[in-house]
């Protein structure tokens, strides 16, 4: 298994300067991981840097709290493809989610699944904040979508994936979907427990030290 392709090398803190965005490209190509995952304001950047190369731009949609209003989600994911993503991660909205408003999130990740456009989407469904009946029900309603991940955590929140969690959810979704883990995923014995666990992808800003002896 080449467990680079496994790899969104991720840098989407708030502070990230071109410098940096330009690094993080440069470091993907280099180690030939499957994406790099920014915020939607570096996408035209980084496809620019990337042309030519097997690496995809994956963005983040409505992050990291999930919470902005459908046609929102839906705009910054259609103008992210637009300029170049391949690949989109989007936030479930959590409150809505908890609420028991279930059909308003099914809809609301089909909607961006058709403004991608054929494109990868990844739903973030924060199991953080979620017990595992409430995980196991997130995965559900991902799974009656048309999206290709269910991804555990923004990274930004109380809690990143751990092991049980990825195995509860690939458990749920089986081959309907993919599993994408995602925040604390730092050394690689965490990386590999991941995906013994049943992860498809790993989201990290570790990328160089879980691939290298650097």
């Amino acid at each position: 298994m080449n467990v680079n392709k496994l790899i969104d090398h991720t840098l989407l803190k708030a502070n990230a300067t071109k410098d940096q965005i330009t690094k993080l490209c440069n470091e993907a190509i280099k180690y030939e991981f499957a994406s790099v995952c920014v915020n939607t304001c570096w996408v035209d950047y980084c496809h620019g840097l990337l042309q030519g190369s097997d690496v995809k731009v994956c963005c983040t949609v409505g992050f990291p709290l999930g919470a902005n209003a459908t046609p929102v989600k839906v705009f910054e994911a259609g103008n992210a493809i637009k300029d170049g993503a391949h690949e989109i991660d989007m936030v479930i909205n959590i409150g809505e989610f908890l609420s028991g408003n279930y059909g308003m999130i099914e809809n609301e990740i089909k909607e961006v699944v058709a403004v991608a456009d054929g494109h990868c989407v990844k739903v973030i469904i924060e199991t953080c904040l979620l017990n595992d009946e409430q995980i196991i029900k997130a995965c559900e309603l991902v799974s009656k979508t048309k999206a290709a991940f269910v991804k555990t955590s923004t990274g930004f929140s109380t809690g990143g994936a751990n092991p049980r969690i990825v195995k509860l959810m690939k458990d749920t979704v089986g081959d309907t979907v993919k599993v994408k883990a995602a925040g604390g995923v730092r050394n690689k014995e965490e990386l590999k427990l991941m995906i013994e666990a049943g992860a498809d992808r790993i989201g990290t800003s570790s990328g160089v030290a879980l691939v290298s002896d650097e």
